[in-house]
């Protein structure tokens, strides 16, 4: 089966991330997943390594078909450097669809990898990423709905003194 590259910052990983995940290794077999820093986003809750670590604890169940690498740099030229046959990315909104529409096109045109859009369930539709950090920062409110056990015990450990627990 091919080798599919499912790039993104995770910071951090969630379950809209994971359906994503396992729908990708159900439908191409192996599949890498490259944690980046984008320095167009906040620097963010966790490290690379740290949420590289996250990621391969949330996705243990999947056993060797996954694995989780850091990479900086080109999405297009990390999935190059690891032979990937298609870039698999997800979009929520109409919005995220546009992007990810222009920046497959571009990549395609650049590097000749096809780009896979994938949709999650639509109970893991609404997450996101950013609204979990804040929820963690400020407020304390429970992501148990939203996250794997790893990434809970994670975000409760780097909540701020005086969130709610």
């Amino acid at each position: 089966m091919a080798v599919a590259f499912y790039p993104g910052s995770f910071d951090p990983f969630h379950l809209g991330h994971l359906d994503i995940a396992e729908q990708a290794v159900a439908l191409f077999g192996d599949l890498v997943i490259g944690v980046m820093h984008n320095p167009d986003k906040p620097s963010g809750m966790f490290s690379p390594a740290e949420r590289a670590d996250l990621v391969r604890q949330s996705v243990a169940h999947l056993g060797t078909k996954v694995c989780v690498e850091t990479y900086s740099g080109l999405t297009v030229e990390a999935a190059s450097k690891i032979a990937a046959s298609f870039i698999i990315k997800s979009a929520r909104t109409g919005g995220d669809f546009e992007v990810e529409q222009q920046m497959a096109q571009t990549n395609q045109g650049a590097s000749g990898i096809e780009t896979i859009l994938l949709f999650s369930r639509p109970e893991h539709a609404f997450i996101s990423s950013r609204y979990i950090r804040q929820f963690a920062d400020y407020s304390g409110t429970n992501a148990k709905p939203m996250v794997s056990g790893p990434v809970l015990k994670a975000l409760i450990a780097k909540q701020k003194p005086g969130a709610k627990k």
